[in-house]
């Protein structure tokens, strides 16, 4: 990060010099090297935009070297922070809870609701997927640790751990 901070400050100080470049009749020269090609070129015959547009790039300068700066980086596949956009976020560098944790999340969850809870509410207490949530309901099922009603009411279907 240090070595890209000297660098916007080389380009800012290479800019100021091409900006200054006006006085012996190449204005734009510092908009061409930032990327503003069009903009450039148009300073550059126009001596400046008549030294208006040269002063007021006084003041825009550093903005100009960071878009081109970003230009750069998105161009070279990096993102504004410098880390790569094609990078992909493998499953092993997320966390997922085990089963057996995923469960125990899921048994306190349901004693905070009074021995109840929801595919919904679950995935709200633990963070875990709807997918995974509902396989660790169906495994509690299965071993008689839990059983399965609707609400009277919404229809949702609820999990109910008897023993609490």
């Amino acid at each position: 990060m240090n070595t890209e901070n000297n660098t916007n400050k080389d380009r800012i100080l290479i800019s100021y010099i091409l900006n200054a470049a006006w006085f012996v009749g190449l204005g734009g020269l510092h908009r061409l090297y930032n990327g503003k090609i069009g903009t450039g070129l148009l300073w550059l015959l126009t001596g400046g935009v008549l030294g208006i547009g040269q002063f007021v790039d006084l003041f825009l300068i550093p903005n100009m070297v960071d878009e081109h700066a970003m230009r750069l980086r998105l161009k070279a596949g990096l993102s504004p922070f410098g880390v790569p956009l094609n990078e992909i976020v493998t499953t092993s560098q997320v966390y997922q809870p085990t089963s057996n944790q995923l469960m125990i999340k899921l048994i306190e969850a349901a004693e905070m609701r009074g021995g109840a809870l929801t595919v919904t509410q679950g995935v709200k207490a633990t963070g875990a997927g709807f997918a995974e949530v509902e396989a660790v309901f169906k495994e509690m099922l299965k071993s008689g640790y839990v059983r399965i009603d609707n609400d009277p009411i919404t229809g949702v279907v609820t999990y109910h751990f008897h023993e609490l």
